[in-house]
């Protein structure tokens, strides 16, 4: 190990980075004593000053750069000369007092990532250092196992890739065949992809392969837990699987009480294992935007004039639930120009007065109060119904369908006119007060329009909130904008390759937001061809997405286990949500802009504090997966509706309520969830055979629901 250490020292010499070597050598001093026996990392980690040395390959072309960090303070050095040697990206890091390491690193290309498990041990004895780990978790305390026991995961995938790497394919399989049945249940499906990838050759385009090799796996231990492991692989001079450790997973320490095994089985489950609690440090402007001021006294003079028996009274209550008038801004809430947002147009004034009358009579619900719940079923949909919407002010509801039509139905008893041609259009006098209604063509009128152009199922549609536009997205690739007063396609986006699983409308319009198969999801604007932003980090597709609402932040579902949120303004992830066991399908804001439900395939609904970047409820009684999920407008209950034919009220405020986000919670992720949440669950409603794929709560609360009845 004298000369790893040589070695390296010659490199930082021959690369000019003298600064680095000084460093280094003043270190290696303190090592003195303890240089034979282990690798070189091992040896490294045994001195107080710096606590791994990982050489990490770096992509073709990369800048030898290397950066160390002591005890908080980062030392960055970049010499001129493009450098492609593989031990040219090199990284040292200590555990500071916060807990993670800091680690520089590219995103290397494919042979580079795969060139890391070259360093192989003996092939023959891959069974027995994974079965003497095995055994010496087993056998720790409680507290430890539990903590312990996240390895076995990360560690049973690199080790046979390892093996599969170095064409140790016997092995590769025996190994496999002893060791994955152990691993937790919700890991299935990764290892079924896994145990398809037993040649060399097959690990060179796998996506799944490479997810998990550029991503670090991300565990979370405590102080005490990581010091026994290191120390019981120091002494049984277990050097392959400390190697792995260092090379392919980024240990989260934590000074205090280990979690226990339900603290840690809410939070793991994704692909790359727990957000290190750094990603969730970021602030975040959850608060809801002031609402602009206009004048209505003509409306509300006549509304006076309406309702004359002691109607006006109610308006006090209904001003501050819809918070037009609230003078104070919330502390929490973002610059009101931080983004560029639309002007109102006059329409949208009238929309929202029209909104507080609703809301004036709007139900107060409750434990005591429950929504009627009105369920709109699609009946012989053979098409295959693959989406739905429902405007704000429940008018239009929309199917998009396997057959790659788009089919928009009005609710109400008026019908959907599209405008008269140009012809007609010039006839009509432009001043007249009705113009509006004169613009519409009555033999066009009809419950239902169906618009044609996509070449592929429609999975995703929205509605604009003015009720102009419809969104629609599909597996041909392309987002489709078309308009509800012609009811034509106005624009094709394209900029996802692959099929596109959602959209969204932005809840003052304008900016919409789409995710797929690419594992991105973009952000556009109606106006522009190319996307505003892209936003990349998932490491499989995004299923869902859904805008803050206060337009700042869109949050994303991904198949990848996890749950991001998303600045607007700069494209940065401030928040990564993992407890999830199966792909997102579903998300929803409260109204106040708190706190986030997400639901999965895994039958669970859980809840987030968006301010903390905490885990704060979870919701378990549906079977399968949930695909709607839909707060009413106060926020008191959250509505979810899955592919078990049930949608199930939940008493949200207090799911809420006395929340420990304290300080210790927030750094260590201490969770105490509660251990029933039945008495969360205020009721269950099952539809005779049709799954719920849509929910939506109308401006006075009804619950409407909807589906396709399937007949199996």
């Amino acid at each position: 190990d004298r000369q790893t250490l040589v070695a390296v020292l010659q490199f930082l010499r021959r690369s000019n980075l003298r600064e680095s070597e000084e460093i280094l050598r003043r270190e290696a001093r303190l090592l003195g004593d303890d240089l034979g026996g282990g690798s070189a990392a091992a040896v490294a980690s045994s001195s107080p000053g710096v606590a791994a040395v990982a050489a990490v390959p770096p992509g073709k072309g990369t800048k030898c750069g290397v950066s160390f960090v002591f005890g908080g303070s980062t030392v960055k050095e970049r010499s001129a000369s493009p450098c492609l040697c593989v031990p040219c990206q090199l990284t040292v890091y200590q555990e500071d007092e916060v807990g993670g390491g800091v680690v520089v690193e590219d995103q290397p290309d494919v042979s580079a990532v795969l060139s890391a498990y070259n360093q192989q041990g003996d092939p023959t004895l891959y069974e027995e250092y994974y079965s003497g780990l095995k055994h010496f978790i087993e056998c720790s305390l409680d507290c430890h196992r539990a903590e312990l026991s996240q390895l076995f995961y990360p560690l049973f995938v690199h080790m046979y890739l390892e093996l599969v790497y170095n064409q140790h394919e016997s092995e590769a399989k025996s190994f496999f065949e002893r060791f994955h049945g152990d691993q937790e249940c919700y890991y299935q499906d990764d290892l079924r992809v896994l145990s398809s990838l037993t040649k060399k050759e097959h690990m060179k385009g796998n996506e799944t392969m490479l997810d998990f090799r550029t991503s670090k796996f991300v565990l979370r231990i405590s102080r005490d837990s990581y010091q026994l492991l290191k120390r019981h692989l120091q002494e049984k001079q277990n050097n392959q699987i400390w190697n792995i450790v260092q090379e392919h997973l980024y240990i989260d320490i934590f000074d205090g009480m280990p979690r226990s095994k339900q603290q840690i089985d809410a939070m793991v489950g994704s692909l790359a294992g727990e957000a290190k609690r750094e990603a969730n440090k970021a602030k975040v402007f959850f608060g809801l935007l002031k609402e602009p001021e206009f004048d209505v006294p003509l409306d509300d003079e006549d509304e006076e004039g309406e309702n004359e028996e002691g109607k006006p009274k109610k308006k006090k209550p209904k001003k501050d639930s819809v918070g037009s008038k609230s003078k104070k801004q919330d502390p929490n809430a973002p610059p009101q120009n931080r983004i560029p947002l639309p002007e109102l147009k006059d329409s949208d004034k009238l929309d929202k007065v029209m909104n507080m009358k609703e809301a004036a009579r709007r139900v107060r619900l409750g434990p005591e109060c429950l929504p009627s719940i009105c369920f709109y079923t699609f009946l012989n949909a053979y098409q295959g119904l693959t989406a739905v919407d429902i405007t704000d002010d429940s008018s239009m509801i929309v199917g998009g369908f396997a057959d790659s039509t788009v089919r928009v139905w009005s609710v109400t008893p008026k019908k959907l006119r599209s405008v008269k041609t140009a012809a007609d259009l010039s006839l009509i006098d432009k001043e007249s007060d009705d113009v509006l209604e004169r613009i519409m063509d009555e033999k066009t009128a009809s419950e239902l329009k169906i618009l044609y152009g996509h070449s592929g199922p429609v999975y995703g549609t929205s509605f604009s909130p003015d009720r102009n536009y419809l969104l629609s997205c599909s597996e041909d690739g392309t987002v489709r904008l078309w308009s509800l007063q012609t009811f034509t396609c106005l624009v094709g986006y394209k900029g996802h390759n692959y099929p596109v699983w959602d959209t969204q409308f932005s809840p003052y319009g304008y900016y919409f937001v789409s995710g797929g198969h690419d594992r991105v999801a973009r952000l556009w604007a109606t106006d522009h061809y190319q996307p505003l932003r892209i936003f990349a980090g998932h490491l499989a597709d995004v299923t869902c997405t859904r805008f803050h609402p206060n337009s700042n932040y869109i949050a994303t579902g991904s198949a990848d286990r996890t749950v991001r949120l998303w600045d607007v303004l700069n494209g940065n992830c401030v928040r990564i949500f993992t407890g999830h066991k199966g792909p997102i399908h579903s998300l929803a804001f409260s109204p106040n802009g708190r706190f986030l439900a997400t639901g999965a395939t895994d039958g669970r609904v859980l809840l987030w504090d968006i301010g903390h970047g905490l885990m704060v409820g979870e919701l378990k009684g549906h079977t399968d997966t949930i695909y709607a999920l839909r707060f009413s407008r106060d926020g008191e209950i959250l509505a979810s509706g899955s592919m078990d034919n049930t949608v199930r009220l939940w008493d949200a405020v207090k799911a809420f309520e006395d929340l420990e986000t304290d300080d210790f919670t927030t750094a260590t992720g201490h969770i105490n969830l509660p251990e029933n949440s039945q008495d969360l669950l205020l009721g269950t409603y099952m539809t005779k055979s049709t799954p719920v794929v849509h929910l939506h709560f109308t401006r006075r609360n009804l619950l409407l629901a909807a589906g396709a009845y399937s007949s199996q």
